[in-house]
């Protein structure tokens, strides 16, 4: 199963659209920043199975903070991260997924592209689609037969 995750789009979705054409994933992950760029996704890839939060610049969201997914029989928790200071660091995060019974956690806000193991434990940030910092590109993850790869998109 392939799976392509997203995060901080902030209405640029022309990026993130061409990467889902090209890449033709099983199933999708929005982290968040902002709740309405999954609009396109859900018109143009009807079939597709679409996850989504919101982040801290969705106004009113319809999507959950945070949610629970099982992506290949592995348990992962998804949230934008902000509510979790992962600015600073991601131990709380890490500690709330673990909690959920997750043994993933894939998470946004930085705009910074992160895959870091704590134990057996991982944390996994795509990037931003729009607004790179700290000299990244713009970036997505595929998530495919248990293994993480940042793409540039």
């Amino acid at each position: 199963m392939k799976i392509a995750v997203f995060s901080d789009t902030h209405g640029n979705t022309a990026r993130m659209l061409e990467a889902v054409r090209a890449l033709k994933p099983d199933a999708l992950i929005h982290l968040g920043d902002f709740e309405k760029d999954t609009e396109p996704l859900r018109r143009e890839f009807p079939d597709i199975p679409l996850y989504s939060v919101c982040g801290n610049c969705d106004f009113y969201p319809k999507a959950p903070s945070g949610a629970v997914v099982e992506l290949g029989g592995v348990k992962a928790f998804l949230t934008h991260g902000h509510l979790y200071n992962v600015d600073w660091s991601t131990d709380s995060l890490v500690y709330a997924a673990q909690e959920a019974g997750c043994r993933i956690a894939m998470y946004g806000h930085t705009h910074i592209p992160e895959n870091e193991m704590h134990g057996s434990f991982r944390a996994v940030n795509p990037g931003s689609v729009s607004i790179p910092k700290n000299g990244s590109a713009h970036s997505a993850v595929i998530y495919e037969n248990g293994s993480f790869e940042h793409i540039e998109i």
